[in-house]
C-alpha cells in the first residue's frame, strides 16, 4: 500500500516541476494573503473595526515590496524538493529586508502623512513577516519531505561503530541520522577515554577498543568501522586499524574537520583507508626557512616534471616563492595534466610547462637559454625494472645520457645547484636499471669533486614511493578490483615504502641541506613484505584473501632481489640533523676516467651487442651483477 503511494507520487515527482514564475506567483499569494490574516490578528477577527478598503490596499503595497526584493534576492529560484539552507537564506533576506523597508516607510508617513495607505501598525508587520517566512519555509519544507518519501528505497542498513566519540565523531553520527538515503546505521561509540567508556553519547553506549572482537562484531553484525577522530597520531591510527582490519569489515576515513566545515558534510566525504595509513610514519618536519631561503626569487627547472616524483616535486616547489617554475618532460599526455592541474589550482608562482627530451642536446640547451634557472631538480629517468632488463641501450642512453647531458649544460650554464633523484635500486645492483642509476651518482659525485666549477651537485636516494606509476600496491588494487589473481613474484620478497609527498619534502630538505657532493638517503623505515602488503590490500577491500582474492607466485624476475637496500657495500653511513636523512659515504670518483667510460657506452650504443653494453656497465660498477649471473 505505502510501495504504491510512493510509486505514484514519485510518477508526478518525475512528470512535474513548478516552474519559476509559477513559484514566484504562489509566493506573493502568500503575502498578500498572510497580511490579511495578521490584520484580522490584530483586531481578534472583529472585521467591522478597521476599514476593508484600506487592507486590501495595504495589502497590495505590501506584497509590492515583499515582491520587488524576491526578485533581488530571487528567492523563488531554487528547485523547492531540493530546498537547501542557501534558499533558506535567501527567503529570510528577502523578507526581512522589506518588512525593513516597510517600516523606514511607516515612520516618514508618520513624520510628513503622506497617505493612509502608509499607515500600518508596526505589530501587523512583525505578525506577518513571522507568519510569512514560517510559511514559505513550511511549504518547501513539505514538498521536499515528500519529494524524499518517494524516492527513498527501502535497503539493509549496515550497522557501524563510529571510533571517537569527540567532536567528529558526534559530526558524522549526526551526518549518517541525517541522510535517509546512506548505507549505514550507527551502533555505538569506541572511544579510548575510560571517564565516558560505559555511558553514552547522543543516545548510543560508548565502548572501549577491549571490545573489538570476532565475536562481538558477529553479535552486533558491524559492517563498517568509522575512524573520526580530527588529529589522530599516525601510530596510533596504524594500531587501530591493524586492530580490525582481520575483522572482516569496512574500515573508513574521515577527511580534515576543515573540509567538513567547509560544507563538504556527504556520506561520500568518507573513503576507505589507504595502505599508506598502515606505515604509521609521523608528519616530516622541513626546516621550511631554509628551503625558502633557497628557493626565494630563483628560477627553478624540474626535469621529468610529468612524471610521479617530478610532479610532486613541482607541487612542493609551488608553495615557495619562486621567480619561475620551468617543468621539463617528454611526455605529452601527462604533461598535459600536469599543466591542467596547475591550472585549475591557479598558483601564485611563475610556471611553464615545456616538452623536451633531456638526451637531446640541443634541445636542453635551448630550454637552459631561454629560461636561465639557478637550480635544477633531476628526476628525469627510466624506472621500471623488467622493462629495463629487455632494454639496457635505452636505460643506458636516457639514465646515464641524460643525466650527463642536463649536467653538462647546468655546469655551462651556471646553475648553482644540481639535485639528481637516485634510487635504492643503484645499491649493489643487480638489474640494468640500478646499475644504470648507480653509474649516474658516480657521475654526479664525480662532477662535485671538481675545483672549476661552482655548480653545487646532490644526490638523494630513497627506495619506492606509493601511488607511483607502476608501483605494487596501485598494481594490487587493480588485480583485486579485477577478481584477481593478486600476482607476487616471491613469498619472501620485501621492499622498502613511503609515500610520494614524504619523498618529495625530504628531497627539498636534502637539496638545501649540503654544499655539493653528498649522496643523502632517506630513512625508509623498517621493510615491508610484499606478500603481507597484498594481504593488507585485499582485507582493506573488504574481502578476504584466498577465499575472495586468490594469490599467485611467478617466481623472481630477471635482475630483481629479494630485499632492496639503502647502502652499498663499503658506504659509510653518517647522520645529518634531520633525523630522517643520512649521508652514503663514498669514495671519490675520477671524472676523466669515467667520463671517457659513459662516452665510450654512449658512442657505441647501438653498434655493440647488448650482453657487451652490460659488461662495459661492470667496469664502471664492479658490484654488479648482471641477470645472467644472477639467473645463471
Amino acid at each position: 500500500m505505502i510501495n504504491t503511494f510512493k510509486s505514484k507520487l514519485f510518477i508526478v515527482f518525475r512528470k512535474y516541476s513548478l516552474p519559476r514564475w509559477s513559484v514566484l506567483l504562489i509566493d506573493m499569494s502568500l503575502v498578500y494573503f498572510s497580511f490579511l490574516i495578521a490584520y484580522m490578528l490584530k483586531f481578534n477577527f472583529e472585521a467591522y473595526t478597521f476599514k476593508t478598503s484600506v487592507v486590501i490596499n495595504q495589502a497590495f503595497f505590501v506584497m509590492a515590496v515583499y515582491t520587488l526584493f524576491m526578485l533581488v534576492f530571487k528567492s523563488y529560484a531554487g528547485m523547492v524538493r531540493h530546498t537547501t539552507l542557501k534558499d533558506t537564506y535567501k527567503i529570510i533576506s528577502a523578507n526581512f529586508t522589506a518588512v525593513a523597508l516597510l517600516i523606514i516607510l511607516i515612520f516618514l508617513n508618520r513624520q510628513y502623512e503622506w497617505d493612509p495607505l502608509f499607515n500600518i501598525s508596526l505589530s501587523i508587520l512583525l505578525i506577518h513577516v513571522g507568519a510569512l517566512t514560517i510559511l514559505l519555509f513550511l511549504i518547501r519544507i513539505s514538498v521536499k519531505i515528500f519529494y524524499e518519501f518517494a524516492t527513498s528505497i527501502p535497503r539493509d542498513r549496515k550497522n557501524v561503530l563510529i571510533y571517537g566519540a569527540g567532536e567528529m565523531g558526534i559530526i558524522v553520527k549526526r551526518l549518517i541520522e541525517a541522510d535517509n538515503k546512506n548505507q549505514y546505521q550507527v551502533n555505538g561509540f569506541i572511544d579510548d577515554d575510560k571517564k565516558i567508556q560505559g555511558k553514552k553519547v547522543d543516545g548510543y553506549p560508548v565502548y572501549s577498543r577491549q571490545i573489538l572482537t570476532k565475536e562481538f562484531f558477529e553479535k552486533k553484525s558491524i559492517k563498517a568501522f568509522i575512524i573520526a577522530i580530527n588529529k589522530i597520531a599516525p601510530s596510533k591510527k596504524k594500531d587501530v586499524i591493524e586492530s580490525i582490519i582481520q575483522l572482516g569489515c569496512d574500515i573508513l576515513d574521515t577527511p580534515t574537520l576543515d573540509t567538513w566545515l567547509n560544507g563538504n558534510l556527504e556520506i561520500k566525504n568518507l573513503k576507505k583507508v589507504k595502505f599508506e595509513d598502515l606505515l604509521g610514519r609521523d608528519p616530516i618536519t622541513l626546516n621550511l626557512e631554509k628551503i625558502e631561503k633557497g628557493l626565494f626569487g630563483k628560477t627553478i627547472l624540474v626535469t621529468g616534471a610529468a612524471g610521479s616524483i617530478g610532479s610532486e616535486i613541482a607541487r612542493q616547489l609551488s608553495r615557495f616563492k619562486v621567480k619561475q617554475l620551468v617543468l621539463v618532460d617528454q611526455a605529452e599526455t601527462p604533461s598535459f595534466y600536469l599543466e591542467e592541474e596547475l591550472k585549475n589550482k591557479q598558483l601564485d608562482c611563475n610556471w611553464k610547462v615545456v616538452i623536451g627530451d633531456v638526451t637531446r642536446e640541443d634541445v636542453m640547451n635551448n630550454i637552459f637559454s631561454i629560461y636561465r634557472p639557478e637550480i635544477v631538480f633531476h628526476a628525469a629517468a627510466y624506472k621500471h625494472v623488467p622493462i629495463m632488463e629487455a632494454h639496457p641501450r635505452e636505460a643506458f642512453r636516457v639514465n646515464v645520457g641524460g643525466t650527463k647531458n642536463v649536467a653538462d649544460i647546468s655546469v655551462r650554464c651556471g646553475v648553482e645547484k644540481f639535485v639528481m633523484i637516485s634510487t635504492d635500486k643503484a645499491v649493489n645492483p643487480t638489474n640494468v636499471m640500478g646499475a644504470t642509476k648507480k653509474i649516474c651518482e658516480m657521475l654526479v659525485q664525480a662532477y662535485s669533486q671538481r675545483k672549476d666549477i661552482k655548480t653545487q651537485f646532490i644526490i638523494t636516494r630513497f627506495g619506492n614511493v606509493l601511488g607511483s606509476n607502476g608501483s605494487v600496491i596501485p598494481l594490487f588494487s587493480k588485480q583485486i578490483h579485477e577478481g584477481g589473481p593478486v600476482t607476487i613474484t616471491h613469498p619472501e620478497i620485501t621492499r622498502f615504502f613511503m609515500t610520494i609527498p614524504e619523498a618529495c619534502q625530504l628531497v627539498l630538505e636534502a637539496g638545501f641541506m649540503g654544499n655539493g657532493g653528498q649522496i643523502f638517503v632517506f630513512d625508509m623505515g623498517n621493510p615491508v613484505k610484499i606478500l603481507d602488503a597484498a594481504l593488507t590490500q585485499i582485507r582493506l577491500s573488504g574481502l578476504e584473501p584466498h577465499k575472495d582474492i586468490k594469490i599467485k607466485f611467478t617466481g623472481l624476475r630477471p635482475g630483481e632481489k629479494l630485499y632492496e637496500e639503502l647502502f652499498s657495500t663499503g658506504e659509510q653511513q653518517l647522520p645529518t640533523y634531520h633525523p630522517k636523512i643520512s649521508i652514503a659515504q663514498v669514495e671519490d670518483n675520477n671524472f676523466d676516467e669515467i667520463l671517457l667510460k659513459i662516452g665510450k657506452i654512449l658512442n657505441s650504443l647501438y653498434q655493440n651487442p647488448e650482453t657487451r653494453i652490460i659488461e662495459e656497465m661492470k667496469e664502471i660498477v664492479p658490484g654488479y651483477k648482471s641477470k645472467f649471473e644472477v639467473v645463471g
